[in-house]
């Protein structure tokens, strides 16, 4: 390549960073890293189940040395990550008062952290009392697709509780690219919950899904329409699942004023956009089997 064909690259290409069209903010520098907060997501499990993903220390067991100085680092990175998404989505704001909230924002999320443990706990429980396939909690705990969804939900769940931006989408969309599952970080998950196989499972941001639930692959719990969509920012437009219901495989349920009652047992394949009674089983209606011999 000459000088005067890469000089003219280069101009068209600085040509893209001032349109709007390649940026679609004029606040330039401060974004949170990708890579630096998925970084980040893998400390925190080692930090709560040491030894399964790191060669620091036996499975189940750490010392008091490494738990701190985990803690140290994951507060570090954090606040650093929090003060550039907090400046991303504001930069007029002072930086010195940003970087104070930031490292408040990541003292109250390491607080956190014990229950958000405790859940995974319970959820690697319903997993392995729900599945026959299952030999071990640790089975669970490193092999299995949805559990590795469901702990990221836990953790960026709790981001989004401290109206942390940005970060969560992040942290969810990096499980649903290793996963195929997809959770909006402001959906609400109650305890003892198990994704079954997970491929292709959609949880819509305004979900509400009680304790003991147990979805298996396929299935969307989702919106009835997005047409208007930013105006509909903020309002309910997912389902609710009350405790212990159960939906089979690629079963679609829609709305935000749609309740599955407790106990309810949902079909596969059925598409739902009305609410359900309390152990109420849904189904299709039944079709024959047409099998010819040759």
């Amino acid at each position: 390549m000459d000088t005067s064909s890469l000089n003219k690259r280069v101009e068209a290409i600085k040509d893209g960073y001032r349109s709007e069209a390649t940026f679609f903010t004029e606040y330039k520098k401060h974004f949170p890293s990708k890579s630096v907060c998925t970084e980040l997501l893998y400390d925190i499990r080692s930090l709560l189940f040491p030894g399964y993903f790191d060669k620091e220390s036996p499975a189940g067991m750490s010392t008091d040395a490494l738990i701190a100085q985990r803690l140290l680092h994951i507060e570090r990175v954090l606040s650093r990550q929090v003060y550039k998404a907090l400046l991303f989505q504001n930069a007029e704001q002072c930086p010195p008062v940003v970087q104070a909230q930031a490292e408040q924002i990541a003292q109250d999320f390491l607080d956190r952290l014990p229950a958000v443990q405790e859940l995974l706990l319970k959820d690697i429980h319903a997993a392995f009392d729900g599945d026959p396939a299952a030999r071990s909690l640790e089975e669970i705990l490193v092999c299995y697709p949805g559990f590795f969804a469901i702990f990221t939900h836990r953790v960026a769940h709790e981001l989004q509780l401290l109206e942390v931006p940005l970060i969560p989408r992040l942290l969810s969309e990096h499980a649903h690219s290793v996963t195929g599952i997809d959770i909006g970080p402001g959906a609400q998950i109650g305890e003892y919950f198990f994704i079954d196989h997970g491929t292709g499972v959609v949880i819509g941001e305004t979900t509400v899904i009680g304790s003991h639930a147990k979805i298996y692959q396929g299935v969307t719990l989702g919106a009835t329409s997005t047409r208007k969509g930013q105006q509909l920012a903020g309002v309910k437009r997912h389902p609710t699942l009350g405790d212990y219901v159960t939906v089979y495989s690629n079963a679609s349920i829609l709305g935000g004023d749609t309740f599955i009652g407790d106990g309810a047992v949902i079909g596969g394949s059925v598409f739902v956009c009305e609410s359900v009674p309390a152990n109420a089983r849904v189904g299709m209606q039944e079709q024959k089997l047409n099998i010819t011999v040759r």
